[in-house]
């Protein structure tokens, strides 16, 4: 039946008239007391109103950065719709649907709700949709009835790309027990199922992806040999005078910076500092420098600090643990979920290595470089920068040779790395020599950290650093 509008027995409109009308008389005598057809099917489509579900972590309210689609766009289920950044992550949304892209209820830069439509999404009607779903004409349900996070009626909490790897491997995230926050469903819970299927053995921790490819050794330029005479080159941007006063909201990971900073700041910070002689690891660097190149990997200094740093967690897990708010009991992590702070143009953030203890010096370094390349990029995901346990701020590659750093809760103590200088020292026959030297500063919760524990943990992760042959020793 394709009809417009009913609006009385005597007037019915047709769309087309190479179409067949077949009504019932008795239907139509009876159509100026009650409505007896929809207002709105014109077309043979369907629209529904695709909603921006819960992803996690308390987040109510995101930016729109980027839309993948336009008006018009077919989509098809799991395909990109829009990128949108909270104050802890940036998280791709994708389609539930197949269907054509019919509007967009957001532009770049707005801030979309959680459980607001995102998109209006025309599918074929044919196929139908269940009465969970938002379709437009229909009275609008709560959060927890029409969440695509939803399997068989158990709220079921994933990111897109683990729902991609579990239909990928034809897995039921109903069968998936989530050991995430709030029993979110992670990557690791999805490979530690699959090896149970198969009888696999998987790393504990979660793996580069893709292996590098190795690839011919390549002439490197030369690195300048002195350092020390470098000029800061200011970053070209045009400056405009407007004389006005200008305001704007604090957004993003600026605004997590915000609420983070005004938590740590109840905590009572504890300082310690110590410089560190590197002359033996600048070496050692070197010679692995050209090695980790041939496997596509470039390593810094700071995997060598990471793993120094759980060595000694390892002895000291104090350091690596976690306060409750009445301060009435400690959490010790089993993990070391080793946070890296990055300086990037959202802001600061701090994506964490995770499972260091299981890790070696490469696995940091394939991680690093991987995390380096998603945060320049703006696309560090909830789990990359979550989960931390200690943190390390690497200052000196800006500038700078001692910091007071601050404590990111719930985590108990973090380090700042000034900048490697090459200073004269003197050796133990009195002689001066030329030393690579780095200064560090730590500041810890001391509520539960004495300054003799923190200048005993950073005392031995001065010694591994200092003579890294002793890393070895304690290496599994």
């Amino acid at each position: 039946v394709c009809i417009h509008r009913v609006r009385s027995c005597s007037s019915i409109r047709f769309i087309k008239s190479k179409y067949v009308c077949v009504f019932d008389k008795s239907a139509l005598k009876f159509s100026h007391q009650q409505r007896l057809f929809r207002t709105s099917a014109v077309s043979c489509g369907q629209i529904v109103q695709f909603k921006l579900s819960d992803i996690g972590e308390g987040i109510t309210e995101v930016t729109v950065k980027e839309w993948y689609i336009k008006e018009g766009d077919s989509v098809s289920q799991f395909d990109s719709i829009c990128e949108v950044q909270s104050d802890k992550a940036s998280v791709t949304i994708t389609s539930r649907y197949d269907g054509v892209i019919r509007k967009l209820h957001y532009s770049i830069d707005d801030i979309a709700f959680v459980g607001k439509p995102l998109v209006d999404i025309e599918i074929d009607a044919s196929k139908g949709v269940s009465a969970a779903e938002d379709v437009v004409e229909t009275p609008p349900m709560s959060h927890e009835e029409h969440t695509h996070q939803e399997i068989k009626g158990h709220k079921t909490l994933a990111t897109p790309a683990v729902r991609r790897l579990a239909m990928e491997n034809n897995i039921k995230l109903s069968e998936v027990v989530g050991t995430g926050k709030d029993n979110r469903i992670l990557k690791e819970d999805i490979l530690n199922y699959l090896a149970k299927q198969t009888g696999a053995i998987l790393p504990p921790s979660p793996k580069a992806e893709i292996v590098p490819p190795l690839r011919k050794p390549e002439a490197v330029p030369a690195a300048p040999k002195d350092k020390a005479h470098k000029i800061p080159v200011p970053v070209s941007r045009p400056i405009a005078f407007s004389g006005k006063d200008k305001t704007e909201p604090v957004t993003g990971f600026q605004k997590a910076m915000v609420k983070t900073m005004s938590a740590a700041l109840k905590i009572p910070h504890f300082g310690y500092s110590d410089e560190i002689d590197l002359t033996q690891l600048v070496r050692l660097r070197e010679e692995l420098k050209p090695l980790a190149e041939i496997r596509g990997v470039k390593l810094s200094f700071m995997p060598f600090f990471i793993k120094a740093a759980s060595l000694g967690l390892l002895q000291y897990p104090i350091l690596n643990a976690s306060l409750d708010e009445n301060c009435q009991n400690v959490t010790y992590k089993a993990s070391h979920n080793i946070g890296v702070a990055m300086d990037t143009e959202q802001g600061l953030i701090v994506p964490n290595v995770k499972n260091v203890q299981v890790c070696s010096v490469f696995d940091i370094a394939v991680e690093l470089n991987r995390l380096q390349s998603l945060g320049s990029a703006g696309q560090l995901g909830t789990s990359d920068l979550t989960g931390g346990t200690f943190t390390l701020s690497n200052i000196g590659t800006i500038g700078g040779t001692y910091a007071k750093p601050v404590i990111l809760p719930p985590e108990v103590a973090i380090g700042a790395l000034g900048k490697i200088q090459v200073l004269p020292r003197f050796n133990d026959k009195g002689e001066v020599f030329k030393a690579q030297i780095m200064n560090v500063s730590w500041s810890a919760d001391h509520r539960i950290i004495d300054g003799a524990t923190m200048a005993r943990f950073s005392n031995l992760w001065k010694s591994y650093l200092e003579n890294p042959a002793l890393m070895l020793l304690d290496l599994k």
